[in-house]
């Protein structure tokens, strides 16, 4: 049995139709751009469902990897021919031109289905070809045009997006660029999305952004990257004249950094080794580094323990006692944030702010980290009590 070719019409408007030598430029109207596009929209839509159809009715993943493939490279095929078509001075006419663009444009949606649907079956670590690299990289100097322009509130996240921005372009605008592969294009594609996507207005209560999130998770590998990253870290750390202080927050920073997943399968720089990976070694070299410091300073040794002891001692007595539990103290503290009776640029502020200076009947150190974690997980008793207790100051407030 015979089947109908699902290329035919757009095989013949590229290979026949607007073939250089069959065409005179004059007889284009604008009346055939109209009807060309028109039907350029109706053919796309008619190939990707048919393109489904027969992968739906394949049962084994090699005939389905054999079709995929033969897709792909056909419109590959086709979009080289149009390229080259659009390089002939016949080209330079206004309606052939525009005609070439929208045929560019529709095939390069074409395979961008392929590529999101139908990822898997195709061999990701061949060479582009060159036609269509460009014609990949237009779209992706557009997405990043439009990034650029993005209103960022955070000085690190804006920061940050200049980072990756700028390694972006770095890739795009070299000469082996134009070597890539499919895998190594198609993550630029997704990671550009995935930015486009991002909610840049959130605040993060912790060092990492959930930009730092997004790039770590992406295993976004560049050295620029990486190395502004220890910077930061190491700005941090420069705050604390201790090195006990600074051991305990490079030990935290750590944690935090372990608790991000990374992709293995893709990364932005294939020749680096993985973001994990590689801060994930900085860090202990760093931690052995540290350890080395207070050993050889004595820091550890030279506090006096009865002056600490006093000096905490102190601390605590400077405290204010609060009769609530701390689930209590919870309780008002996110409610007066949310209120916006108390204004700081995060609920975490507030916590962060207000909880070290208070203590309870029960216990002298309250956690800010775990007092505001309580806020989340409130009891009714805990809100009865917590209603209790402001209704009491209201009719004290009353009583003035």
């Amino acid at each position: 049995m015979i089947k109908i070719y699902p290329l035919e019409w757009l095989d013949n408007l590229i290979l026949q139709t607007l073939k250089p030598d069959n065409i005179n430029s004059t007889s284009i109207t604008k009346h055939d751009l109209s009807l060309i596009s028109a039907d350029l929209l109706k053919e796309s839509r008619k190939i990707q469902i048919q393109i489904k159809n027969e992968v739906f009715a394949i049962r084994k993943k090699r005939h389905i990897r054999l079709l995929v493939r033969k897709y792909h490279s056909s419109f590959i095929f086709l979009l080289d021919n149009i390229v080259e078509n659009k390089n002939n001075q016949l080209f330079k006419n206004d309606e052939l031109a525009a005609i070439a663009d929208i045929i560019i444009t529709s095939i390069d949606g074409l395979l961008s289905f392929i590529e999101a649907r139908f990822a898997s079956f195709l061999s990701l670590d061949h060479r582009v070809p060159l036609t269509y690299t460009i014609v990949s990289r237009n779209e992706l100097q557009l997405k990043i045009r439009k990034l650029k322009s993005k209103k960022i509130v955070f000085d690190t996240e804006k920061n940050m997006l200049n980072v990756v921005i700028n390694s972006l372009n770095d890739v795009l605008q070299s000469s082996t660029g134009y070597k890539s592969t499919y895998r190594h294009l198609l993550y630029q594609k997704e990671l550009l999305r995935k930015i486009e996507q991002f909610d840049f207005s959130k605040e993060s209560d912790i060092f990492f952004t959930n930009f730092d999130e997004l790039l770590i998770e992406a295993n976004f590998n560049g050295s620029d990257y990486v190395h502004s990253l220890i910077d930061r870290i190491s700005a941090r750390l420069e705050i604390h004249q201790s090195l006990k202080h600074r051991m305990n927050e490079l030990l935290y920073l750590f944690k935090e950094f372990n608790q991000f997943h990374s992709c293995e399968k893709f990364s932005f720089d294939p020749c680096q080794k993985n973001i994990k990976e590689s801060l994930g070694a900085w860090f202990r070299n760093e931690i052995d580094y540290m350890k080395q410091r207070i050993e050889f300073s004595g820091e550890v040794n030279t506090t006096d323990p009865i002056l600490e002891k006093g000096e905490k001692d102190e601390r605590i007595q400077s405290k204010i006692e609060c009769v609530l539990s701390s689930d209590q103290i919870a309780l008002i503290l996110r409610a007066s944030d949310e209120s916006r009776i108390l204004r700081a640029k995060s609920m975490s502020q507030v916590f962060k702010t207000i909880v070290p200076h208070l203590s309870t009947p029960f216990k002298k150190d309250l956690s800010y980290q775990s007092v505001r974690s309580k806020s989340y997980n409130a009891e009714e008793r805990d809100k009865k009590i917590a209603i209790e207790i402001l209704e009491k100051i209201i009719t004290k407030i009353q009583s003035y």
